[in-house]
C-alpha cells in the first residue's frame, strides 16, 4: 500500500515521527510513505528556516520513503488549493490512502463535514452571510452556517489542521481519486503555538533556531544530525526576517495592475496591499496596514510573497503537472522504479530534464528554481547565497 502524507516539516520534530509511525501502524501491513512536501516557501505565508532539500533529507531519515516537492504556486494558495495540489499529486503518483494529523482525528466527522461544505446551497448560505457582514472573513461564515446546519460539529472547522483535512477530503471527491482518508490526532502544542513546555512545537524550535540555539535535544537525532549540519554551514533562514529587505525592494517595484493579478486578491485586497507597499516602511508595517478581519494575518503573508515571487492568479488551478523527487530510500525508489512508467503525471528526479516536459512544466520549475534564488538571499552564510542551486541539487537518495 502507498500512503500519501502531507507535510512542511518544518523543522521535522517528534510529533511528526510519531504521525509516520502512526501511519504505519494503522495500515497492518508494510506500506511505503510518499510524503508531499512543501518546499522552501510554506503555507503560513513564510520561508521555511531550512531548505527543501534539507528537510528532505531529514524526512527520509527518519522513516519516510519517498518525499516529493508541492510546486510553489500551490504552496502559497489557500487551504483549499494547498489541499487539492497536495492530494492530487498523491493521487497522481498511485497514493491509496492519505494520512493527516489532525486536532480531532476524527476521520469520518471530517469526511461528512466535506460533504456538507461541497453542497451547492451551503455555499450559497455561506456568500450570503459575507454578503450581510462584510467584516466576515470566509472561514468565519463557512463555521457560522455549519453550526446552524450541523450543530456542534461544526467546531471542526475552527482548527488549522481539521480545516486542511477537510480540504483535502473535498479535494478527493471532486478530482475521483478514491483514495481512503485517514486522520492521525496531533500530540503535544497546537499548530503555529509557541510553549517551550512542550517538544512538538514547529514554532518554538524555529524561534530557538533563529536565535541561534541548536534543537539538537528537541528532534530525532537522525534530523539533528542535518539540522546541525545546516546549521554550522550557513544554509539555515536568518531569523523571520531574514527576507525583509529583498521582498521590499520586489514589492516597490511592481505596478498596481501586478497586485490586481495577484491569487486570492479580489474584493479590493489587490489594491489595499498596493497602497500599503507605497505608504508603509517595513513589512510588518504592510501586513498590518492591510490584513483586517476578513483578510487574516496569513492570507495576506501568502500574498506578499506570491507578489515577489511571480505567483499570479490562476497558477494553482488544478493538481501540479509533475512530481520533482527531492529525497528517497530504498523503498522509495522502488516506488520510482514501479511508478516511473505508470504513474498520472512525469516524475523528474534529474532537474535538467525538466526540458524534455512540456511548456507548461518547464515554466513552473523555473519559477520554483527562481523562488529558490530568492530564499537563499536569507542565509546566514553569505557564500551559500550563490543561485543556481535548484538546477544543481538532485534528489538525495539513502
Amino acid at each position: 500500500m502507498i500512503l500519501g502524507v502531507v507535510c512542511e516539516y518544518n523543522p521535522f520534530h517528534w510529533g511528526h515521527l510519531y504521525h509516520l509511525s502512526e501511519c504505519r501502524r494503522a495500515t497492518g501491513e508494510k506500506a511505503t510513505l510518499l510524503c508531499v512536501m512543501s518546499g522552501d516557501f510554506v503555507q503560513r505565508g513564510e520561508a521555511a528556516v531550512f531548505s527543501k532539500f534539507a528537510r528532505a533529507e531529514a524526512a527520509v531519515a527518519c522513516g519516510a520513503d519517498l518525499v516529493v516537492e508541492l510546486p510553489l504556486p500551490w504552496c502559497l494558495s489557500s487551504a483549499e488549493g494547498f489541499a487539492r495540489g497536495a492530494a492530487g499529486l498523491a493521487g497522481a503518483l498511485g497514493a491509496e490512502r492519505l494520512c493527516f494529523g489532525s486536532e480531532s482525528g476524527e476521520t469520518e466527522a471530517l469526511d461528512e463535514l466535506a460533504e456538507l461544505v461541497l453542497q451547492p446551497d451551503f455555499l450559497a448560505a455561506v456568500k450570503k452571510r459575507m454578503k450581510a457582514d462584510a467584516a466576515l472573513s470566509f472561514a468565519a461564515a463557512r463555521q457560522l452556517e455549519a453550526e446552524k446546519w450541523i450543530g456542534d460539529r461544526a467546531r471542526l472547522l475552527s482548527e488549522p489542521n481539521d480545516i486542511l483535512a477537510v480540504e483535502y477530503a473535498k479535494a478527493i471527491r471532486q478530482l475521483g481519486l478514491g483514495m481512503e482518508l485517514f486522520a492521525v490526532r496531533r500530540i503535544g502544542s497546537g499548530h503555529d503555538h509557541i510553549d517551550a513546555e512542550r517538544p512538538f512545537s514547529a514554532s518554538t524550535l524555529r524561534r530557538r533556531l533563529y536565535a541561534g540555539e541548536t534543537v539538537s535535544g528537541e528532534v530525532p537525532q537522525a534530523a539533528a544530525v542535518i539540522f546541525d549540519r545546516e546549521t554550522e554551514k550557513g544554509r539555515v533562514m536568518n531569523g523571520p526576517d531574514a527576507l525583509e529587505l529583498p521582498m521590499l525592494a520586489r514589492l516597490r517595484d511592481l505596478d498596481e495592475a501586478a497586485f490586481l493579478d495577484l491569487p486570492d486578491a479580489a474584493d479590493g485586497l489587490g489594491r489595499r496591499l498596493c497602497r500599503a507597499v507605497r505608504e508603509e516602511a517595513s513589512l510588518g508595517a504592510i501586513l498590518n496596514s492591510t490584513k483586517s478581519k476578513r483578510y487574516p494575518l496569513a492570507r495576506v503573508r501568502r500574498l506578499c510573497l506570491c507578489a515577489c515571487l511571480g505567483v499570479r492568479s490562476g497558477m494553482a488551478d488544478g493538481v501540479p503537472p509533475y512530481a520533482r523527487v527531492l529525497a528517497a530510500n530504498e523503498m522509495g525508489r522502488a516506488l520510482l522504479h514501479e511508478r516511473t512508467d505508470s504513474a498520472a503525471i512525469p516524475i523528474l528526479t534529474k532537474p535538467a530534464a525538466v526540458h524534455e516536459l512540456s511548456k507548461e512544466c518547464e515554466a513552473l520549475f523555473v519559477l520554483g528554481a527562481q523562488a529558490h534564488d530568492f530564499y537563499v538571499l536569507g542565509f546566514s552564510e553569505p557564500e551559500e547565497r550563490r543561485p543556481g542551486g535548484d538546477w544543481r541539487t538532485s534528489p538525495i537518495m539513502r
